[in-house]
């Protein structure tokens, strides 16, 4: 229902600014950076070290000849290939894949207590990571060696990505400590007589970039955990007759207490021998590898460090956010239903009369109607059709509708129906004039697309019996659930709306008495203010208004309307979207009632923020990060994460449509609705927030009705057997009824209506 603003309120409107689309801008560039960020750590983080033998590399050249034949230290930059071994009683210790954190800094510290140096081949991605131990390394004069930034298999990556890897070590050394390095390991590598034609083509590659490339005289295999004393006998078995060695260790990968344990026995034993362990560089006579790396280097370097550590970070936040809002969401799954099983125990076998009343309460029913000709005559049938014993009136206020909704409502001629028509002033306007000239002092108010049953007046009025209920909320169920976008809305209903009010009945915090079925006593209205105007979800703010002036506010399951729920998606997103903005209004109106004593304003204002605005404003990063994982990481992790929430969520929602009577067999829709319509709805909540913190002016957006209880008679279902009212068959309806549809199906006017 659309309300004409009056001048001075349209001057505000208009300072305003308009909806906001600028933000989706803003989204798209978020995600941007997100997947960026993801896609850098997944990344940097391929760097799981040597955890698995070499592959098999076969071939046979004059070339290979000669490199097999040659020392460990190779030159490939020329027309033939040169090598180099270590001078005799020279140990190069090699340590690969750090630094890391937890084993690098006791290696150095072992280093240091035997006066050791010690050549390291460092993955660029730990670099950048921790460039503190790479610093270290440096100022104890220690050896750098490249060993590309993620543990490539380079012999099976394009050229272009080898010399990104390598180059991208570099930039992190110069960020790191300054340098640059000339020394090489090829992940995957051992001694050179394993050399094959793989990694012949990535040796070329790496001469023509001005790298030695280094093997092994000793692969100790570390990273399959040998004993310690295995270890250090083929260490020394290259020393028997005072050779020089390369000796193959790491530093990173795995568990290395073996490694430390070995490395200080073989030191010990070195000593004993009078074996100096120094760099590659110095046991074979070169000069240092390191060489100045170039201001232009540094800041790249720089920059690139703060991105894979801003990227970690992120992730890691991600990480802990995600497990943080599962185990919300599977505790607050587990509280509703344990809270909705004690409700039905409280309510099971609550005798269906009129206890506690002396006599049935003569009761005002209140219709506001806009444009409502599709479906005014099948509500205002419904109510005149009740079984309540007491005195019922039915007040329709036509708020200034253009369409035949008035006439339709007075040509009934059902006793005790009043028309009254007035101006377009919105529906809490259009409250208001109904509730003024009620003559009942409990008011029953029902949207103009809605149908009741028989009893459901009866079990709507029977709570207020007791003095200290304010209003009382009823059970909506959609009516139009054959499509699919029907179906979801109705486990919605049952589910996300019906389910969570039994919890609120409980825990006395019920944030919303539906503007499609609720009752209220004219008193508690009257405490409230009356029907405000202030917010675009009139039937939140005035529950809010309620409960904050102390009266109860409960729920009612057995009191059922049949409700027309939004057809197609674009519908569905603009009736989402004003009531997110409205309940959003209605938040920061009621505020203070967070610092009030009553528990209400702390449980339903807390739960509302938490539940429906922030976890949904941050369920993108669910989605980014079940995309990340399926495509980038190990999808069975995240098939099965979501296989166990779609499990729950069923479970809840068979509990759920089990209490209100329903079928089950409509949960078969469930798992696709998290592909979808879980999406809309934290985009809507995304457009709502955006509008509000901007504070745009919500246009009043269009909800077209296919006049779904458009009947001869009431539509009701057995109460026994709830279920949608079926229509009647197109050649069955009455001319009238074809010229109040296509009035509402061409260019409708604007209208308002509330929420389940």
């Amino acid at each position: 229902m659309r309300r004409q603003r009056r001048p001075a309120e349209r001057r505000s409107a208009e300072r305003r600014p308009a909806e906001p689309r600028g933000h989706w801008f803003l989204v798209a560039i978020a995600a941007l950076l997100m997947a960026g960020a993801l896609l850098l750590d997944a990344y940097a983080h391929n760097v799981v070290g040597e955890t698995q033998p070499p592959p098999a590399d076969f071939g046979d050249s004059a070339e290979l000849e000669q490199i097999r034949s040659g020392g460990p230290l190779v030159n490939v930059s020329g027309s033939r290939p040169l090598s180099a071994r270590p001078r005799p009683r020279r140990v190069a210790l090699t340590f690969d894949d750090g630094p890391d954190p937890r084993w690098t800094p006791r290696l150095l510290d072992l280093l240091r207590e035997h006066r050791a140096k010690a050549t390291f081949f460092v993955l660029g991605a730990h670099v950048a990571e921790h460039p503190e131990l790479t610093r270290r390394m440096v100022a104890e004069g220690h050896e750098i060696g490249n060993h590309t930034y993620t543990h490539a298999d380079l012999g099976a990556v394009p050229a272009w990505r080898a010399r990104v890897e390598m180059s991208l070590t570099q930039k992190a050394l110069a960020a790191a400590a300054g340098i640059h390095t000339r020394l090489a390991r090829i992940p995957y590598s051992s001694g050179p007589g394993a050399a094959g034609y793989r990694q012949l083509a990535t040796m070329r590659l790496l001469g023509d970039e001005g790298y030695l490339v280094t093997f092994t005289d000793v692969d100790t295999q570390d990273w399959s955990r040998p004993p310690v004393n295995e270890m250090v006998l083929a260490s020394l078995a290259r020393t028997v007759e005072g050779e020089g060695a390369v000796i193959m260790f790491h530093d990173s990968g795995g568990d290395r207490a073996r490694t430390l344990a070995a490395v200080d026995r073989l030191l010990t034993r070195l000593e004993k021998k009078g074996y100096a362990a120094t760099t590659l560089t110095d046991a074979v006579g070169l000069p240092t590898a390191h060489t100045a790396a170039s201001a232009d280097e540094r800041v790249l370097g720089a920059v690139l460090g703060f991105a894979q550590r801003a990227s970690f970070t992120f992730v890691e936040a991600l990480g802990w956010f995600l497990a943080a809002a599962g185990v919300l969401t599977l505790l607050r799954l587990a509280l509703f239903v344990a809270l909705a099983w004690a409700h039905a125990r409280r309510t099971r076998g609550r005798s269906t009369g009129m206890a506690r009343w002396t006599a049935p309460p003569p009761v005002s029913v209140i219709v506001p109607a806009y444009n409502e000709a599709a479906g005014i005559e099948a509500t205002v049938r419904s109510l005149v059709a009740t079984d309540y014993p007491g005195p019922v009136e039915v007040v329709v206020v036509d708020d200034g509708s253009a369409d035949e909704t008035g006439a339709i409502a007075a040509s009934l001629g059902l006793p005790g129906v009043r028309v009254i028509r007035q101006p377009n002033a919105g529906k809490p306007v259009a409250l208001t004039t109904g509730i003024a000239h009620s003559g009942h002092d409990i008011l029953v108010m029902v949207d103009g697309d809605t149908v009741f049953e028989p009893p459901t007046i009866g079990h709507l009025v029977r709570p207020l019996a007791d003095g200290n209920v304010g209003a009382v909320s009823g059970n909506t169920k959609v009516g139009n659930r054959r499509g699919m976008i029907g179906r979801w809305q109705h486990i919605e209903y049952v589910v996300g709306f019906n389910l969570d009010r039994r919890a609120f009945d409980l825990l006395g915090c019920m944030a919303t008495v539906p503007g499609a079925i609720g009752a209220f006593r004219r008193e508690a209205i009257a405490s409230a203010g009356g029907v405000s105007a202030d917010t675009l979800a009139e039937d939140t703010d005035l529950t809010m208004a309620i409960s904050r002036g102390g009266w109860r506010v409960v729920y009612e399951e057995r009191a059922r309307a049949w409700t027309e729920a939004p057809a197609s998606l674009g519908q569905l997103w603009r009736q989402r979207y004003r009531w997110c903005y409205g309940t959003l209004q209605a938040i920061w109106k009621h505020r203070g009632a967070v610092a009030e004593r009553r528990p209400f304003g702390r449980r339903c204002l807390g739960y509302l923020t938490l539940f429906q605005v922030i976890l949904p404003l941050l369920a993108p990063v669910v989605d980014v990060m079940a995309l990340y994982g399926l495509f980038v990481g190990d999808p069975l992790p995240v098939v099965a994460v979501w296989a166990g929430f779609v499990a729950v969520q069923a479970l809840t929602g068979w509990y759920a449509l089990r209490l209100d009577g329903e079928r089950a067999s409509v949960l078969w829709v469930l798992p696709l609705q998290q592909f979808v319509y879980r999406q809309l709805m934290y985009l809507v909540v995304i457009q709502s927030v955006a509008t509000a913190v901007l504070g745009a002016r919500l246009r009043w957006h269009t909800v077209r009705r296919e006049g779904t209880f458009t009947l001869a008679g009431p539509p009701i279902p057995k109460p026994s057997a709830p279920r949608p009212p079926v229509p009647r068959p197109p050649a069955a309806r009455s001319s009238a009824g074809r010229r109040r549809r296509a009035v509402t199906d061409g260019n409708a006017p604007r209208r308002r209506r509330s929420r389940p």
